[in-house]
């Protein structure tokens, strides 16, 4: 059984019940899923895009959009419009897939991991995860890294507060401290 299908079937039932909501429309879900990639020293090697852009090809299953510099920053040796990221925004099967990814391969591989904070779900039920490396994720092959960089994973959701959103990723399997 699929991430969905348990979502779709129990979990929903789950969350009504605790949560004392009666319409099923207003129960909280996964919107969508973005990945992002901050890459600084693309100001200075022009060829980091396209490998950090591969990557996240792999990592994802999308084609990543590059993220450009909105104003001009001295200190950093940053003008604008100069490239400095990569973001990919999942939506449908594609966030289905990553998300049961997510939680059930990518999570138990991190290392030292004691549990994801609560204070990385926002007061409107969103979670925030950085990861350290790209390395953890299977798909990418470890030879063929020029450098272990860190990308961001926000997971969006309609749950309208944190107690919502957190008794929603509770349930979807995300491991909390405790």
């Amino acid at each position: 059984m699929t991430l969905k299908e348990y979502y779709n079937q129990e979990l929903r039932k789950k969350l009504m019940a605790d949560l004392k909501i009666t319409n099923i429309m207003a129960v909280p879900k996964v919107v969508k899923i973005v990945v992002n990639v901050g890459a600084g020293e693309a100001t200075v090697n022009k060829g980091v895009m396209e490998k950090i852009k591969e990557q996240m090809s792999l990592i994802t299953g999308q084609n990543p959009v590059i993220t450009k510099a909105r104003i001009s920053v001295s200190a950093f040796k940053l003008r604008k419009g100069f490239p400095i990221g990569v973001k990919v925004t999942l939506r449908g099967k594609r966030m289905d897939n990553f998300l049961e990814k997510f939680v059930k391969i990518i999570i138990p591989r991190l290392r030292d991991f004691k549990g994801i904070a609560e204070r990385n779900i926002d007061q409107n039920g969103n979670l925030n995860v950085g990861l350290t490396e790209q390395t953890i994720f299977p798909e990418v092959e470890f030879d063929k890294i020029d450098k272990t960089r860190g990308l961001e994973v926000t997971i969006v959701t309609n749950a309208k507060s944190h107690e919502k959103g957190k008794k929603l990723f509770e349930l979807l399997g995300v491991p909390f401290r405790k």
